[in-house]
């Protein structure tokens, strides 16, 4: 019942931007906690960006600054736009979100930046 599809992953060069996109049937973003995570080869995946309830963010500090997530409510859309890429950046990218007792992910999408 409930699918989250993410989007807008691809191939940029250092110093580009990309948008990511997650849909969500199913569940509602709004009121519960959602977050984008990564996972790069060799390293153990990672919160990227969270966004609690009534608006409340967070990130990591190697890309704060330079990313931002957001919720259109109306599409049930969860954003992360993706600033000033660095090839450290590059990974797979997945959406969560998390109620009371459930977690669901996306399938992920790929980021490469290259240099």
């Amino acid at each position: 019942q409930v699918q989250l599809v993410e989007s807008g992953g691809g191939l940029v060069q250092a110093g580009g931007s990309l948008r990511l996109s997650c849909v969500a049937s199913g569940v509602k973003f709004r009121d519960n906690a959602m977050g984008w995570y990564r996972r790069a080869p060799g390293k153990q995946r990672e919160l990227v960006a969270l966004y609690i309830g009534g608006g409340y963010t967070n990130y990591t500090d190697p890309v704060k600054g330079r990313f931002t997530i957001s919720l259109d409510d109306a599409k049930n859309t969860v954003y992360l736009q993706m600033n000033s890429l660095k090839p450290e950046d590059t990974a797979v990218y997945q959406c969560n979100v998390a109620t009371t007792f459930n977690m669901y992910w996306g399938q992920g999408t790929q980021v490469t930046v290259s240099s």
